[in-house]
């Protein structure tokens, strides 16, 4: 294994559980945009490990904090992302099977137009959104964790627009995650794909998790919470249009 690419890994985990624990999501895009984005790792590898990382990133995140969860709104987020999550894994599967530059693609635009919802701050609504309307993006969150194990960019927009306490809206969307990754990684599991590689890496990337959550509960960031995503998310977009063009030739020629 090369040690450059175990230390790049490393770096960009501790940056996303470290950027998660602060903001209360974006972890698994974060980690997905660069490694996936930079072919540092296959898509399907990466999305497994970033399952099981996230999961561990969840649990401490939330530590304490279980009370806050609104469950009328994770209840319905979650009725729609449990069957989109077997739909978006499946399509990840197809497309890395058939047509790597079109998964390629898509996770190009999956960037930029996430990126994008993240760099907009969301005003709050003045009502709470209906089931419908929660369940409709709940399923959309579902869609992209599947494929990507990162549905932050849907569930963090639409968490941030319902009008409730920034600490609930957080330890909401926590919950949200830990329900897709565990959801997502027993279908893995189901379809053989913990491969000794995934346990190699999320073994790696394990204390990279602990310290970047501590660090993000103990030294919260001095830049304000807005100025944090933009920038990192800025810097995202960018690559995301990289990714997406190049993908794009690569596909034509």
């Amino acid at each position: 294994m090369d040690y450059s690419v175990v230390l790049f890994f490393l770096a960009v985990v501790l940056f996303g559980s470290y950027f998660q624990s602060v903001t209360g999501f974006a972890m698994g895009m974060i980690i997905v945009s660069v490694l996936g984005g930079l072919r540092v790792l296959e898509i399907p590898l990466l999305t497994a490990v970033i399952s099981l990382l996230t999961i561990l990133n969840v649990l401490l995140a939330l530590r304490g904090q279980y009370h806050l969860i609104d469950r009328r709104l994770f209840f319905w987020l979650g009725l729609g992302q449990v069957p989109a999550i077997f739909l978006g894994l499946s399509l990840m599967n197809w497309l890395d099977e058939h047509s790597t530059w079109a998964l390629e693609m898509c996770l190009g635009l999956f960037i930029m137009l996430g990126s994008l919802s993240m760099v907009v701050k969301p005003e709050p609504n003045a009502e709470r959104s209906g089931a419908l309307v929660t369940w409709i993006f709940g399923s959309f969150g579902g869609l992209v964790g599947g494929m990507f194990s990162a549905s932050g960019p849907v569930l963090g927009w639409f968490g941030y627009r319902q009008p409730l306490a920034m600490a609930v809206t957080r330890a909401t969307l926590l919950a949200c995650f830990i329900l897709t990754t565990t959801t997502r990684t027993i279908l893995v599991g189901l379809e053989g794909g913990l491969t000794q590689s995934v346990i190699t890496f999320v073994s790696l990337g394990l204390p990279a998790v602990i310290f970047g959550t501590w660090l993000g509960r103990r030294y919260p960031p001095r830049l304000t919470e807005n100025n944090l995503k933009r920038s990192a998310f800025g810097l995202l977009l960018l690559l995301g249009i990289w990714i997406a063009v190049s993908a794009f030739l690569r596909g034509i020629i």
